[in-house]
């Protein structure tokens, strides 16, 4: 799984003119899932620990003005976006290769899980795209702060199926 982080003022997703989701000040979170992703993942500790890093990077300022709140803390809200091209493999020639990202229907019920356990950590803060549209998605970007997280680098050795 590959989280790409964005701290923003707000968010939004349309689809076909249509707003689909909105948020205020939070995250702005874009999900990738590779092929050795599977329906296990979820289960893990290492999705665990990807969850509560999410929503407990101290990223959002303290008094002083220095980053040391975390979401929770904040208060803030986050968007989730599914977005598969984060397993591009850029490695030959001009046209990426999708090869590495998840299956459709794995990345599908991997992404709407997420949206769910973000959920559960943070009721009623969490807004998603839809899976597999064509998202036009704004934002303004706090700072701008943007992060990369990916599993197999945080938590290499937790074992997915563990």
């Amino acid at each position: 799984m590959r989280l790409v982080v964005q701290r923003v003022l707000e968010a939004g997703v349309r689809v076909d003119d249509t707003p689909v989701a909105t948020i205020g000040t939070g995250l702005l979170v874009l999900a990738g899932f590779g092929k050795d992703d599977d329906e296990t993942l979820p289960d893990s500790r290492r999705w665990n620990a990807m969850c509560d890093k999410l929503i407990d990077l101290r990223i959002f300022p303290d008094a002083e003005g220095r980053m040391n709140r975390s979401l929770r803390e904040h208060g803030g809200e986050v968007l989730l976006v599914s977005q598969f091209t984060l397993y591009a493999d850029l490695r030959r020639g001009r046209r990426p290769s999708f090869q590495t990202a998840a299956p459709p229907d794995t990345a599908r019920n991997l992404y709407e899980r997420l949206v769910h356990d973000i959920d559960a950590r943070l009721p009623g803060r969490v807004s998603s795209g839809i899976f597999g549209a064509l998202m036009h998605v704004s934002l303004i970007n706090w700072g701008p702060v943007t992060l990369c997280l990916d599993d197999a680098e945080l938590f290499p050795e937790a074992s997915v199926a563990g």
